[in-house]
């Protein structure tokens, strides 16, 4: 019996405004305010130049393992930027630049990389913990806008991940879950080209990773995810839909992890230095930078000056993190839940009290009691 071909028509649209030396499409050109723009592009600048100095604490063993985020700015700032203070941000790893437009200290990130949980603790209102494990951040997200929803709260939850989490089974319980009850979440995948060591090509057969919102009932755009602009324009359009009820939308964008996965890894083993070349010339800073001049909101000697601004707040930010005192032990049964549970509390009186003999002990005179 021959079997029938069932062919179902879909399309995913490609947006981009900035070509990637910054001419502009002005028909597309979301015009945005200047000082709106200028925002952006310092928050880009400081979370680039922030990217290197962690990157040489981290080799000088002043923090330990991070993500780098050099060249994915464009696709954190230009999403993030649409959102509201009381919407929800609910980050993956590798989104510094949207942690700092949402208000996280510099110190608090270097806290966190340092291993230091209390760096969490410095996180904003409505902007959830790093999540570093890969794709368990998103059915949280979900969880929060299904709570939005059921309290009649009208915020709209936006949530980050990279191309490796779509192979994840959370991506698509997530996503699932988000297109049955529409949900107001805008799913924002970096899709900088490599998991770790495994190219997006060896990651899935789908041509996009936009489409895959397709089988879960709602849109995907596929953005230019270095062009500030066109990120912008997808993220807002997005983030309307949801505020309307009109439920979740996928954005990928495609951008390209400049540096390391991690200070743990070696690029150098698995990837072609050409590829990184190539993409150095779509650098989203320098395209955003060619535009801005254009539109003359800046020029060499407002870079200069912007460039020692965050300079100074970064050597601020680094002797603020080492002037920290040191960590409580304590402090571990803390974060974990609302309301800590009684064993919990028993092991925090047990190890108090470990400790307080420790330190009795140490401020003993030498040669112990009695002499």
């Amino acid at each position: 019996m021959p079997r029938a071909t069932i062919h179902l028509p879909y399309t995913v649209e490609h947006l981009s405004i900035l070509d990637a030396e910054g001419n502009v499409d002005a028909a597309l050109d979301p015009n945005l305010d200047a000082a709106l723009l200028l925002k952006l592009y310092r928050t880009m600048l400081l979370a680039r130049r922030l990217d290197e100095r962690m990157l040489a604490l981290q080799r000088q063993g002043r923090i330990g393992t991070f993500g780098p985020i050099k060249g994915q700015e464009a696709a954190q700032l230009g999403s993030i930027c649409v959102l509201r203070d009381t919407d929800w941000m609910v980050p993956a790893f590798r989104e510094a630049a949207a942690l700092l437009w949402r208000g996280t200290r510099i110190e608090d990130l270097l806290l966190f990389w340092a291993g230091r949980e209390e760096g969490q603790a410095g996180a904003t209102e409505r902007t959830l913990p790093i999540a570093v494990p890969v794709a368990t951040q998103l059915p949280h997200a979900v969880g929060i806008a299904w709570g939005a929803r059921y309290k009649h709260d009208p915020a709209v939850v936006m949530t980050y991940f990279g191309d490796g989490a779509t192979s994840e089974g959370e991506f698509h319980e997530a996503l699932n879950f988000a297109g049955v009850m529409q949900l107001p979440v805008v799913f924002v995948c970096q899709n900088n080209q490599w998991a770790i060591s495994t190219p997006r090509a060896k990651q899935t057969r789908a041509q996009t990773l936009a489409q895959k919102a397709l089988a879960y009932g709602f849109p995907g755009i596929q953005v230019d995810g270095n062009d500030i602009l066109a990120v912008y324009v997808a993220a807002h359009e997005a983030v309307a839909r949801a505020r309307s009820g009109d439920g979740p939308t996928l954005i990928e964008c495609v951008t390209y992890r400049l540096s390391v996965h991690t200070t743990a890894d070696d690029p150098l083993r698995y990837r072609d230095e050409t590829e990184v070349r190539q993409w150095e010339a779509r650098d989203p800073l320098l395209r955003f930078t060619t535009y801005l001049e254009g539109r003359a909101l800046l020029d060499p000697a407002r870079r200069a000056a912007l460039e020692g601004e965050v300079r100074d707040e970064i050597k601020t930010a680094v002797e603020r993190f080492e002037a920290a005192p040191p960590p409580d032990p304590l402090d571990m049964f803390d974060h974990l839940y609302a309301q800590r549970p009684p064993e919990l509390s028993a092991q925090r009186q047990e190890l108090a009290a470990a400790l307080s003999a420790i330190s009795h002990r140490t401020a003993e005179p030498a040669g112990g009691k009695g002499r």
